[in-house]
C-alpha cells in the first residue's frame, strides 16, 4: 500500500515490563553488595545485599495477572477454528466475512460478522440484519450471521482500556492499541496501525498469537473469509470505532513467524464486495 507521509499515521510502541526491570535491578545491586561484603567482611553490607537480592527476585517473578501458556491457549482455540472452517467448506460458503458496525445490530455492544454464501452485490440493510441476527443461518439472506472468533478478545481490549469502541474513533485505536497490546496485555513486541482513505494496515511484531495465526493459514475458508482470532478482534474494534462495515482483505505471517501483517478495508454499504 502506497501512502504519502501526510496521510500516513503511524504508532509504534516497544515492549517493556517495569516490574521485572525493577526486580532485576534490585537483584543485581544485591548481588554486588554481597560480593563487596565478602571482600570487606561487612555484615551490614551482607544483610543489605541479601535483602535486595530477595526482593529483587520476588519482583522479577511476580505477575500482575494470571497467565496461561500460549501453546495451551492456542491448542484449545484451534479445534473450534477447525470446526468453523469445516462448516464453511462443507456448506460451500465462499464470501468474505463482513464485520458489522453497531447500527446493524440490536445491541450495539455486540460483535457480529455477516458471511454471505457467495459474493454479494451489496450489503443487506441494518433492518434486515437486525431481524436475522439471532439466527446463525439465514435462508432469507443466504448468509451466516455469527459471533466471530475475536469477539471476546475485543471485549478484553475494551475492558482494559476502560471504554467501549462504539464511543471512540479510528484515531483513538491508532493512539491506544500499541500501548494496549505491547504494555498492558503484553501480547506483542510492537504494534503499528496505518490508514489512508478506506484502507487500514496493521503490523504486529512477535505477537502472542503468531503460531495460531500461522496454523489458520491451512484452514482456507477461515483464513480468507473471517480471519484468525487476533485479526478478527481488531476487525471488530474497527467496525465499532469507524461505524462502518469492515472486511479483512489479506493477512499473513512472515517467513520466520515473528510478525503478522493484516490489510483491512472499510466498506461503503453500496460497494460491491470483491
Amino acid at each position: 500500500m502506497h501512502t504519502s507521509q501526510k496521510a500516513l499515521e503511524k504508532w509504534t510502541k516497544r515492549k517493556t515490563n517495569p516490574m521485572k526491570v525493577t526486580g532485576w535491578t534490585l537483584a543485581g545491586t544485591g548481588a554486588v553488595a554481597l560480593v563487596v561484603s565478602t571482600i570487606y567482611s561487612s555484615s551490614i553490607l551482607a544483610f543489605i545485599g541479601l535483602g535486595l537480592l530477595f526482593w529483587g527476585l520476588i519482583l522479577s517473578y511476580i505477575q500482575t495477572e494470571e497467565y496461561v501458556r500460549s501453546n495451551l491457549l492456542e491448542a484449545t482455540a484451534l479445534s473450534s477454528l477447525e470446526s468453523l472452517d469445516q462448516i464453511m467448506t462443507e456448506l460451500h460458503y465462499t464470501g468474505k466475512a463482513v464485520y458489522l458496525p453497531p447500527k446493524y445490530l440490536r445491541d450495539p455492544e455486540e460483535n457480529k460478522a455477516y458471511i454471505p454464501k457467495q459474493e454479494i452485490a451489496k450489503l443487506p440493510t441494518p433492518e434486515q440484519t437486525q431481524e436475522q441476527e439471532n439466527q446463525v443461518f439465514s435462508e432469507r439472506l443466504q448468509a451466516m450471521i455469527l459471533t466471530p472468533p475475536g469477539a471476546e478478545l475485543t471485549k478484553l481490549f475494551e475492558k482494559t482500556l476502560g471504554t467501549t469502541f462504539t464511543k471512540e474513533d479510528l484515531a483513538f485505536l491508532q493512539q491506544n492499541m500499541p500501548k494496549l497490546l505491547v504494555e498492558d496485555l503484553e501480547m506483542a513486541q510492537s504494534f503499528e496501525m496505518t490508514s489512508e482513505s478506506n484502507q487500514i494496515h496493521v503490523k504486529i511484531e512477535s505477537p502472542a498469537y503468531a503460531s495460531l495465526t500461522k496454523q489458520t493459514e491451512n484452514l482456507s475458508r477461515l483464513h480468507t473469509g473471517i480471519g484468525c482470532p487476533l485479526s478478527s478482534a481488531i476487525a471488530c474494534a474497527l467496525a465499532k470505532a469507524t461505524g462502518k462495515p469492515i472486511i479483512i482483505e489479506n493477512q499473513g505471517t512472515s517467513e520466520n513467524g515473528k510478525s503478522i501483517s493484516i490489510d483491512y478495508r472499510v466498506l461503503v454499504e453500496e460497494e460491491k464486495e470483491q
